[in-house]
């Protein structure tokens, strides 16, 4: 149980946020999820991953699709306010989602390079210890998941979430979503909500919203537990990344470089 003092000292930690990137998805509300694939990640899974292949993405560094697929599928809001902004998946300079990877040979076209963030879902995950009524747990699959009726607004989650990848609903959010879905439920203000590596879909068979909308292909999702898996011969084939693994929260978000 935390008690009063930890609390007071959240509440002050929070009001620095998890900052990150700002979302890249003006425009591209035209994106309709009901026609994106519905092909790759049927079944069930011991462990669902994501793999991200960076060198895929910056061959069409302006191409913003999967974060418009899945604001438009979350009924993510677009807040122009950097105070109240609201992200599942958006893209940070390389630099700033690796500040671990201090090396002077990296590639100059790399380190500015913009790669997507988003929830780690780690085998360790932090916010889920913290949570004090449960709304943040994991998944038998891996995948950290959100029980949006039980979520208080504590904001323990985003202050132990190393990643920035958890927002907080500081207003009302629908008055601030483009088009909303009626197949996604809205959320409300003083609730936390994040990417959950689109359960919705994943228990009908289909593939995340991110990993369908990509032209590229560059965002590949699967089971890691499966040695056929596309992500593990991905895995196999080229050197990976996961942020900030010193940490120990054992991230399945993993780039390829």
């Amino acid at each position: 149980m935390i008690d009063r003092r930890t609390f007071l000292k959240i509440s002050t930690l929070v009001t620095l946020g998890a900052a990150g990137g700002r979302e890249l998805a003006a425009g591209l509300e035209a994106i309709d999820p009901a026609a994106l694939p519905a092909a790759g990640a049927a079944g069930a899974a011991k462990r669902w991953a994501l793999v991200i292949d960076v060198a895929k993405c910056l061959e069409t560094p302006d191409c913003d699709r999967c974060i418009a697929a899945c604001n438009r599928g979350h009924n993510v809001p677009r807040i122009d306010d950097d105070r109240h902004e609201v992200k599942w998946i958006w893209k940070e300079p390389f630099e700033q989602a690796f500040p671990d990877q201090e090396n002077p040979w990296l590639d100059d076209k790399l380190k500015s390079a913009p790669v997507l963030t988003l929830c780690n879902h780690c085998d360790n995950p932090p916010c889920v210890r913290v949570c004090p009524t449960k709304a943040t747990f994991r998944r038998p699959d891996g995948i950290v998941d959100m029980d949006l009726h039980r979520c208080i607004g504590c904001r323990y989650c985003m202050v132990a979430c190393p990643y920035g990848s958890r927002s907080f609903n500081w207003m009302n959010p629908r008055p601030h979503i483009p088009r909303i879905d009626p197949e996604y439920p809205t959320r409300t203000k003083g609730v936390v909500e994040k990417c959950t590596f689109c359960v919705e879909r994943l228990d009908k068979g289909q593939a995340p919203l991110c990993a369908a909308a990509c032209p590229a292909g560059a965002l590949v999702f699967g089971d890691l537990s499966d040695d056929t898996s596309e992500v593990r011969k991905r895995l196999k084939s080229r050197f990976a990344l996961q942020r900030k693994a010193a940490l120990g929260t054992k991230p399945m978000v993993f780039y390829l470089i």
